[in-house]
């Protein structure tokens, strides 16, 4: 089904239109042209996307959103990254969809997806969500364009690293519910407290229209700050969390090595469900999930047998069993990204999971970005979750890491290097069969090489 014309694009933009053309998808990115697409040539900071338009037109565009003349049917405009969030703003404007904003400093990702496959089962076809981690300034736009007319849901992840941010993208989604998934000390290079970053992902609520619902943690220490926030915005406040106190909340949580199993009280309902990822902060997930559920008017039984189904995600928790020594041994991947609190998550979930015979857990883990000043303290207090981990080796990847290196000592077996391509050369002498690595990092670190490595049994420099 048709998305765009070029006439409604021109019309949206405030542009003009050259050719007639027709298109059912929208991307920034000419590597991820599909027959169809409306390619936009954004002028980014490194490159400009207008030196990509004939690759995007090889790969079948339908037609392009341009500031510059080109041989090929387009709508010329004199900004193109304001023509995308007009764009954006058209689709939602057009749409009757029930929207939902996700932000938080750990889990958006997680809660966006499992939240787009709980609604999925109750509304098939008829829900629209970001696709990766699409939530900056040009990923919220562009999945807003990409919005059909007739979805009947919208699931946007939202993210920040800089005050003023969400309050820019809350705008422009506009979303009926926001849901802050926690609160913790993320990008502190940017910011002088970790209050100050629960002010930021208050902007969100910024966006609510009158009467929307404000989803938040009740057990962050923030959450009084988050409430304030979302009732001086006329919303709705429900809280989730596994302390008293809570609308949405777990009676009883049995975890185990590979998954969790809970009875929550949703307002009036009581659901027993399980959950296909371990670990105690996928409680919460899970909790924020249901809580935007019903606030969505969908279904909570549907929404148990979809957190059942989620068993990982590249980066994020996915399980994976590669070849070593002889064996296998499993990996925990959780290479995407890190910060303080989800390091310390994983560390718990690794602690949970019991080694095959002699195997031992082992930690890849890589340097936590944009913390500023406190780096050196953050990286250091790892240590404590390690040890009650149980981890017998560790490979440290990156000058950040120094400060845990110093820390652990000659506790374990230590093994401090600059990059992903050395830490490739010291798992493969370390990892055996039946050990569990748990591999985490932020994402310039590049880990993922490491796990692919892993998987496809290259492991050579």
């Amino acid at each position: 089904m048709m998305l765009w014309s070029s006439a409604a694009i021109a019309a949206a933009c405030g542009g003009t239109a050259h050719g007639e053309f027709a298109a059912d998808g929208v991307t920034f990115d000419s590597r991820e042209v599909v027959q169809g697409d409306l390619f936009v040539a954004l002028n980014g900071e490194a490159t400009d996307g207008h030196r990509f338009a004939a690759r995007a037109l090889e790969r079948g565009a339908a037609g392009l959103l341009v500031s510059e003349a080109v041989d090929a049917p387009h709508v010329r405009i004199a900004d193109t990254m304001a023509a995308l969030n007009a764009l954006g703003a058209a689709a939602r404007d057009r749409s009757s969809a029930l929207r939902i904003g996700i932000t938080g400093s750990v889990g958006k990702t997680g809660v966006k997806e499992a939240l787009n496959a709980a609604l999925t089962r109750f509304a098939p076809d008829a829900v629209h969500a970001s696709v990766k981690s699409y939530n900056n300034h040009t990923g919220v736009p562009l999945t807003l364009a990409r919005m059909p007319t007739d979805a009947r849901l919208g699931v946007f992840e939202m993210g920040m690293n800089h005050s003023g941010e969400l309050a820019e993208l809350t705008q422009l989604v506009r979303p009926h519910i926001a849901i802050v998934t926690w609160v913790a000390s993320a990008h502190r290079e940017f910011f002088a407290s970790e209050t100050d970053i629960a002010h930021a992902k208050a902007e969100i609520f910024a966006g609510l229209p009158a009467g929307g619902t404000a989803i938040i943690p009740h057990d962050n220490s923030h959450a009084d700050l988050l409430a304030r926030a979302a009732h001086a915005a006329g919303a709705k406040v429900v809280r989730f969390g596994l302390n008293d106190g809570a609308d949405v909340y777990a009676e009883k949580v049995a975890l185990h090595p590979d998954c969790s199993c809970v009875t929550a009280r949703i307002g009036s309902e009581v659901l027993t469900f399980k959950i296909g990822m371990a670990g105690r902060h996928w409680v919460n997930n899970a909790l924020a999930v249901l809580a935007g559920v019903q606030a969505a008017g969908g279904d909570l039984a549907l929404a148990g047998l979809a957190l059942a189904d989620m068993n990982g995600l590249p980066g994020r928790g996915r399980r994976l069993r590669v070849a070593a020594g002889g064996g296998q041994a499993i990996v925990i991947d959780e290479a995407y990204n890190a910060n303080p609190a989800s390091m310390a998550a994983s560390l718990a979930v690794l602690r949970d999971v019991a080694p095959a015979r002699a195997g031992r857990r082992l930690a890849l883990l890589g340097s936590m970005k944009e913390l500023g000043a406190l780096s050196d303290e953050f990286h250091a207090g790892l240590a404590p979750h390690m040890a009650e981990a149980g981890v017998a080796a560790a490979v440290l990847v990156g000058a950040e890491m120094k400060p845990l290196a110093a820390a652990l000592g000659r506790s374990i077996d230590v093994r401090h290097v600059a990059d992903a391509s050395a830490a490739r050369v010291e798992i493969a002498r370390l990892i055996a069969a039946d050990d569990v690595l748990l591999v985490k990092g932020s994402n310039s670190i590049q880990l993922a090489r490491v796990i692919d490595a892993l998987v496809t049994g290259d492991m050579t420099p």
